[in-house]
């Protein structure tokens, strides 16, 4: 059908047909391509009609290459346009914005400038917003200096843009100026000032805007709310919400998102049994509420409850929020039934979902079904390439991690810290010293990343795990930040697995000063004085361990039966089917004796 559309117009001599009917129909052809092979055959035509530097075809041409992503052609158009009138410019403006190339628009509005051709009340907008989004402030005056020049001074648009680019290079004052200054104060222009004064950290200010206000609506309500929610006065917020006038289902939504990130888990609960009505962003808000604070049975529960009570279908960030949960609960058969959910509901594809998806079963255990994900991925971003090599470090497959990062390289994705965490990883599991330290050498080197705590404690674990304690204890010596008890604790594991006891010491030592209330620290080094039987010096940890009044937290484990995950504790009395699970541990027991197994309890000391 859409080549029928052109074949009518190329068989028509142009003669045939009205100047400016052509015209529309190529603009209602540029309108409907969905696909650059598309644009390539309507451009043909253009081109055998002589159309190719009309003032009104040209414009849309570079338009829908632009919403294509296809940037670098719409450029090449542009530059072969021998005499470009502000629309043109102005389509170059909007697509580079479009982009994300915020500095291309300043680069070219400013050689416009040069060529002394004249902008419109489009052209300001856009070049002064891609100013804000690079902090290009100096630039930004330029621009306010010129647009001031050229008569665009009343400019209602223009002067909110203006305010909108002070307030993001934090020059709050001068946008403040510039408001003041303002011939008409619409309700966009008190909102875009107020919402400059909550960025700048200065609430005081926008509430005393906000009271002042000839006209709130309920997106200026929103961001008035959304300020005290960034501030944690939630008071505030509940206050400010119960005066607001015409509340819509997105003014719930954000109390709702307030209350899951300031920790406030039962108003987010009651709250969200008051609305009057619950849309996608509502149910996503209850369901990461609990995630982002840890209460991932709630999400299974919130899930489960979305599905039979609602008429809201899930989408990504719902899923990808419940396969983190099912990925931190084991949650393998549920996790599943996620992945097949996602597939009939055309979510497949989505590399949110995907990135989730590997995540999940790459900590249940099933790093296949990670790898088979990662395969079926159209479209991979930096975290899809993160994931699967961490899950593949994580399950003992550094090999594979390693080829993969060469392919992730290969496909011209840049690495960045975190890839660079699995690959340290990977190199512990192997045992690769040398491999390990030249890998880091690479990040820094190569790569142009600073190096993080995480990247120090995977290399003091690489070190520490091969039996290279000294080493090991030299390079956090020479680490840029203090060590904290994740590599502190590393090294006293590393020293009851080599038996080096005076170095066990000096770490626990840093971690009592670090955690004085963990009693597990104690217990890793009353092991390894068990192990040299130093009996004495185990009595006298324990001791000390029983002068913090914290007891070692029993062993929990979580599996999943009947659709649901269970959760008990090491001598677990309180667990309502104890009875039937301690049946089974003997019976275990009775198995693994029977085949010879004989447990050795040398060395452990049982912490009380």
């Amino acid at each position: 059908m859409y080549l029928m559309k052109i074949a009518n117009i190329s068989l028509k001599p142009a003669p045939n047909l009205p100047h400016r009917l052509l015209e529309e129909r190529f603009i209602s052809l540029l309108q409907s391509c969905k696909r650059s092979n598309q644009v390539h055959q309507v451009q043909a035509q253009i081109i055998t009609n002589g159309f190719q530097y009309n003032q009104y075809i040209t414009p849309k041409l570079v338009s829908v290459c632009s919403s294509l992503k296809r940037m670098a052609y719409a450029r090449q158009l542009f530059d072969q346009i021998p005499d470009p009138n502000i629309a043109v410019w102005n389509s170059m403006f909007r697509g580079y914005a479009l982009s994300e190339s915020y500095r291309e628009v300043v680069v070219l509005f400013f050689q416009m400038k040069s060529m002394d051709i004249p902008p419109n009340c489009f052209t300001f907008p856009v070049v002064l917003k891609s100013c804000g989004k690079i902090n290009a402030l100096i630039e930004g005056k330029q621009v306010h200096c010129f647009l001031f020049k050229c008569g665009f001074r009343g400019n209602p648009f223009v002067g909110t843009t203006l305010i909108d680019m002070y307030s993001a290079g934090r020059a709050i004052g001068d946008a403040y100026k510039l408001f003041s200054e303002m011939f008409e104060r619409n309700v966009v222009a008190w909102t875009t000032m107020i919402n400059g004064y909550i960025l700048a950290g200065d609430l005081v200010s926008a509430r005393r805007l906000f009271d002042l206000a000839p006209e709130r609506d309920v997106v200026l309500w929103n961001i008035m709310v959304s300020g005290y929610i960034e501030d944690g006065d939630m008071v505030e917020v509940r206050k400010l919400f119960d005066e607001m006038p015409n509340r819509d289902v997105m003014s719930w939504n954000t109390l709702l998102n307030g209350y899951a990130n300031n920790g406030n888990v039962e108003a987010l609960e009651r709250l969200f049994e008051e609305m009057p009505e619950r849309n996608i962003f509502s149910w996503n808000a209850l369901i990461g509420g609990y995630a982002h604070n840890g209460l991932f049975f709630e999400v299974l529960s919130a899930f489960k409850r979305m599905l039979s009570e609602s008429v809201v279908s899930p989408n990504d960030a719902t899923l990808s929020t419940v396969l983190s949960a099912c990925a931190r609960l084991g949650a393998l058969d549920l996790g599943k039934w996620v992945h097949v959910y996602a597939e009939s509901h055309g979510l497949e594809g989505n590399v949110y979902v995907g990135n989730a998806l590997m995540d999940m079963y790459a900590k249940c255990g099933i790093i296949e079904n990670a790898i088979a994900v990662f395969q079926g991925m159209k479209t991979k971003d930096l975290i899809s390439w993160n994931t699967l090599i961490g899950g593949l470090a994580m399950h003992g497959r550094g090999v594979d991690a390693l080829n993969l990062f060469i392919q992730m390289k290969n496909a011209g994705q840049k690495p960045d810290g975190i890839t660079f965490i699995g690959i340290l990883c990977a190199c512990t599991h192997m045992g690769l010293v040398e491999d390990g330290l030249a890998y880091f050498q690479s990040m820094v080197h190569d790569n142009s990343i600073v190096p993080q705590i995480e990247h120090y404690g995977c290399m003091v674990d690489l070190l520490a795990r091969a039996g290279r304690l000294e080493q090991a204890m030299d390079f956090v010596s020479k680490m840029p930040m203090e060590p904290d008890g994740v590599i502190w604790a590393g090294l006293l594991g590393a020293c009851r697995i080599h038996k080096n006891v005076e170095l066990a010491e000096v770490a626990l030592q840093r971690l009592i000063e670090l955690e004085p209330k963990n009693p597990a620290n104690y217990v890793m080094l009353s092991n390894i004085y068990g192990h040299a039987g130093r009996w004495e010096d185990v009595a006298r940890l324990k001791v000390a361990m029983r002068d913090t009044g914290f007891r070692k937290l029993p062993g929990c484990s979580l599996i999943e039966v009947n659709d649901a995950v269970v959760e008990f504790y090491s001598l677990d009395e309180r667990h309502p089917q104890r009875e039937e699970i301690y049946g089974v541990l003997r019976g275990l027991v009775k198995i693994l004796r029977s085949f010879g197994y004989v447990p050795d309890f040398t060395g452990i000391v049982r912490a009380t």
